[in-house]
């Protein structure tokens, strides 16, 4: 099951004006240096002991291990360009909005005689600026999938479903992703 959180972190690497590091001792070098220093966050971030990453800090190790150099790249994706980063939430937040291809199940509570089964459904929804802004200020605080995915859904109802008016009283509830993606 796709997460949202990780979705809006994989859009962000779109806007990235600098490629990330080549070997292991610089990538590991731009994880601690984005951590503030501390090799024992890194090496929590990572999931190995922070004698691990002092060795690939002083290049006593090259060649990472294969879950190592996942987690190394999906942790750098994370804070590599911070000030970039910014910037496109920043532009997407005030004026571009969002773009989000999703694949998952979708209900209603709506009026009787109306069908509320929730059904697999996939969309492509450009969310206006206003979601855009909820969904990174949620995932900013800390808020967790539950939080996101009621933001979202109300973008989906709000923009897809109800179009602006239509459908006064249906409710969307916004299940069992099955693939997400997104773009800002």
């Amino acid at each position: 099951m796709e997460e949202i959180g990780d979705a809006l972190d994989r859009a962000a690497p779109r806007h990235f004006t600098q490629p990330l590091p080549k070997s292991a001792q610089a990538r590991m070098r731009a994880l601690v240096k984005a951590v503030k220093g501390d090799t024992a966050a890194a090496a929590a971030r990572l999931g190995v002991s922070r004698r691990t990453v002092e060795r690939y800090l002083k290049g006593q190790r090259k060649h990472p291990r294969a879950a190592l150099h996942e987690a190394l790249e999906r942790e750098l994706h994370k804070v590599w360009q911070p000030g970039i980063r910014r910037q496109a939430r920043r532009r997407a937040a005030g004026t571009g909005g969002i773009t989000v291809e999703v694949r998952a199940y979708f209900g209603f509570t709506a009026p009787a005689g109306t069908s509320d089964s929730a059904r697999l459904r996939p969309l492509t929804v450009r969310l206006p600026p206003p979601y855009a802004e909820r969904l990174f200020a949620a995932q900013d605080q800390g808020e967790g999938e539950e939080k996101l995915r009621e933001i979202m859904a109300e973008g989906f109802q709000e923009v897809y479903f109800k179009q602006g008016g239509r459908a006064a009283g249906l409710e969307v509830e916004f299940t069992g992703i099955e693939a997400i993606d997104v773009a800002y």
